[in-house]
């Protein structure tokens, strides 16, 4: 039996080819996600990594072992298989590492609408059947197999991208774009095409070994070309995207990064004025800015967990028009609401362009506080240190406790969250305060205990 373990994540399949997975393997993914769903057919894409079309192919393949119709759509971005899903009404699955390296590759699924596939909505049941067949053998083929179609839907992509953000009022934009060599060189000059903006690419050359940097833009040293490039040029902003261009990064017109927080709010405050009294997801380490823009903007905020899945079923269950993360992770009701950070891109590009200052003076008013950015302590025992931080702080009168995701301390001018990781042995400190120094005494006491 293949141990899948390590491969199958809370979201979605990732790991090392060929070390941990293989085409093989994704044949009996691709077996299993037909039948989960129980779909006639499904969608398949894939990014630019060495190992993707190969094994996109042998998902599709196992897929229409099983009497599915696959309409195979090539490269792709996340976010334009999302797209597919929906427009389609198909399930579907892409083919991606996302900002991992080289040698990883996975797989992220999804439900016709581009509902999502986690481990409470589909993937243990697909883990089991991969795991069970990779011992016993393939189930039977179907009697009649399904069709392996292939289908663009780029330009379709673009157009339904266009059609929610207007940007013929906008004021000619220069743009640095940083594709990082992954998709976001594929969709960026076919959404951008006939739109009122100077184009000025950087690493756009689709290669899954990326050459160049990382294309995980999380990590400040990945934009620094992109940052020296804004300022070279004078560009009126530069956007980063990550390998699989789900995730949007911006930087100003001085090259400062833009906190993905004052992103929600700027996008959020635009979201709310075309549906007054909507309402808006964020989660539990997105500033506070957003609630209160939110507020001011005439919409609901509501708070939950940090994680695509949680973010995705609380907009279904109350309908959200938005919700952002601290990830940069931006998601759309007019999107299936799925995340694209296209989208989010389009909205940054339309408020600037409507009116005459900067980037930087756009969006002080959406960025308030001072934060100290996500940062990792690698700790063996991470509920003995968290409950040594809840210890240190629960008996203080000024402060309010709250376990929705981690430890989530809030006092009157300052708070913080301490959250376990998932995969690797890290408890993860997010501060925000109203001034800096604040934010350095409340980490440097919380650091203390959990680096104790």
């Amino acid at each position: 039996m293949a141990d899948l373990s390590q491969l199958v994540k809370a979201y979605d399949v990732r790991g090392v080819v060929p070390d941990q997975w293989d085409e093989t393997l994704a044949a009996l993914f691709g077996a299993a996600f037909a039948q989960v769903t129980g779909a006639n057919a499904v969608v398949v894409g894939h990014d630019m990594r060495p190992s993707s079309p190969g094994l996109s192919r042998a998902f599709a393949e196992g897929a229409a072992a099983r009497g599915v119709d696959v309409t195979e759509i090539g490269l792709c971005s996340t976010d334009e298989l999302y797209y597919a899903s929906g427009a389609l009404d198909l399930p579907g699955a892409m083919f991606t590492a996302s900002h991992n390296p080289a040698q990883y590759n996975g797989i992220k699924m999804c439900r016709a609408g581009a509902a999502p596939v986690g481990q409470d909505t589909g993937l243990a049941e697909i883990r089991a059947l991969v795991e069970r067949w990779s011992t016993e053998g393939a189930p039977p083929s179907a009697a009649t197999p399904g069709t392996l179609t292939q289908r663009d839907v780029l330009a379709d992509y673009a157009h339904h991208l266009r059609t929610l953000v207007n940007l013929t009022a906008s004021r000619p934009l220069k743009v640095v774009v940083d594709a990082g060599n992954g998709m976001g060189g594929h969709t960026v000059p076919t959404v951008f095409d006939g739109l009122p903006i100077e184009l000025v690419p950087l690493f756009f050359e689709l290669d899954g070994t990326f050459p160049n940097h990382e294309a995980n833009p999380l990590d400040p040293k990945n934009i620094v070309d992109l940052q020296a490039k804004v300022r070279a040029t004078g560009a009126d902003l530069g956007l980063a995207f990550d390998g699989d261009a789900d995730r949007c990064f911006v930087v100003d017109e001085r090259g400062e990064p833009v906190p993905p927080s004052a992103i929600t709010a700027l996008v959020a405050e635009r979201e709310l004025a075309k549906h007054p009294g909507g309402t808006v997801i964020h989660n539990c380490i997105t500033s506070w800015s957003v609630p209160e823009i939110v507020k001011e903007a005439g919409g609901t905020a509501v708070r939950t967990r940090v994680g695509h899945s949680f973010i995705k079923a609380e907009m279904a269950r109350t309908g959200a028009i938005f919700g952002g993360e601290h990830s940069a992770h931006y998601y759309f009701r007019d999107f299936w609401n799925a995340d694209t950070g296209m989208l989010a891109a389009l909205h940054v590009l339309a408020a600037l362009g409507e009116q005459d200052g900067t980037l930087s003076q756009l969006v002080a008013r959406y960025d308030r506080y001072a934060a100290s950015g996500e940062i990792n302590s690698t700790v063996a025992d991470q509920p003995g240190r968290a409950a040594a931080v809840r210890a240190a702080f629960e008996q203080r009168p000024d402060v309010q406790l709250d376990e929705l995701d981690g430890l989530t301390v809030t006092a009157p001018t300052w708070w913080f969250n301490l959250r376990a990781s998932n995969t690797e042995p890290l408890l993860r400190l997010n501060v925000e305060a109203r001034d800096a120094q604040t934010v350095a005494q409340v980490r440097d006491e919380v650091l203390a205990i959990v680096r104790a």
